[in-house]
């Protein structure tokens, strides 16, 4: 964990896209807003996404927005979450999750794309999977791997980290024996 520690104080300051791997409970979510609060965007939106909870054509009009009669049922624009981020950060949690479609639109995007609406959003992204194995699958685009892997950050599993495990029992006790006492009473 002092090698992630290091690597997060290294890179709070650029600007470059990090993608953070792990297990599912490692803390990746942690490390972004870490990430986000010691940087020059501390003042600007950390704006989550668990691209994994939504079917593509949501997503897709989440992070993009939409305008008004653009589909069925597009009774008004919305922004999307890229421009509402607009100098902060967007965390793509579960970024392996993603289909061939939106993986193209999220290329774009992170390539300058060909939108009228220009954004300044760093992207930092988490996944649990090994998207190498899933570049080499098909199953994801090498060229969007190759922009969001700039800066990778490999949490280890907490197997790896017993030391860690008092000090998290000890805030989970405080976190939720404080909430519980609350309502026994």
């Amino acid at each position: 964990m002092l090698e992630v520690y290091t690597l997060v104080a290294r890179v709070t300051e650029s600007k470059s896209t990090v993608l953070l791997q792990g297990e599912s409970g490692t803390g990746k979510e942690l490390i972004a807003r870490a990430i986000h609060a010691n940087g020059p965007r501390r003042d600007k939106p950390f704006i989550p996404v668990n691209c994994g909870a939504l079917p593509d054509t949501l997503l897709e009009s989440e992070m993009f927005g939409y305008e008004k009669g653009a589909f069925t049922g597009a009774v008004g624009s919305k922004v999307g979450l890229f421009e509402s981020a607009n100098g902060g950060t967007l965390f793509l949690d579960e970024i392996g999750e993603l289909g061939q479609a939106v993986q193209v639109k999220l290329l774009r995007v992170m390539q300058g794309g060909t939108t009228s609406t220009k954004v300044d959003v760093r992207i930092i992204a988490a996944t649990n999977r090994d998207l190498e194995q899933l570049v080499k699958e098909g199953k994801y685009r090498d060229d969007l791997f190759y922009r969001l892997n700039v800066v990778r950050i490999t949490l280890p599993p907490l197997v790896e980290r017993r030391e860690d495990i008092p000090m998290l029992v000890h805030h989970f006790l405080e976190k939720y024996a404080t909430g519980t006492a609350h309502a026994v009473r």
